[in-house]
């Protein structure tokens, strides 16, 4: 199921607003967070458009999971984190999703919450398209 509305579910112009998706994965696929604040910042977005964790089956969200945790062995990989931060949002854009939000000692926001949208830091097609290629590399 799908809601022309999201961007999770058609990707295009309304994804490209926040991020560059980088690959299907298991039930879900992987998102670039434009934004990059914090480098390495993904998104990792169910499949359909569902609400909640507890609207999927119990096979579902363990495929889920562990495309979360596929997507956090390859920022670590690649960005070397001090620590992975996890949210899941989405008061007004209720589809199933996981903000993985790389956090650096001595860096933005360490020791606190991370902001949805700092507005701070964009990169360059070619620093997105490295970023992806190098992800993309660590998640076989």
């Amino acid at each position: 199921m799908k809601d022309n509305q999201c961007g999770y579910c058609v990707g295009g112009e309304p994804l490209a607003k926040f991020g560059i998706k980088i690959c299907d994965l298991k039930v879900s696929q992987l998102i670039l967070f434009k934004e990059q604040s914090h480098p390495g910042r993904c998104i990792v977005a169910y499949k359909d458009h569902i609400s909640e964790l507890v609207d999927i089956s119990d096979e579902e969200r363990s495929l889920f999971f562990a495309d979360v945790a596929k997507a956090a062995k390859a920022i670590h990989k690649v960005f070397h984190p001090d620590k992975l931060n996890y949210g899941a949002y989405g008061d007004t854009g209720c589809h199933l999703h996981f903000h993985l939000v790389p956090k650096y000692k001595d860096q933005f926001e360490w020791g606190g919450t991370f902001q949805m949208n700092p507005n701070q830091r964009y990169l360059t097609d070619e620093e997105y398209e490295k970023m992806i290629a190098d992800l993309k590399a660590a998640l076989d």
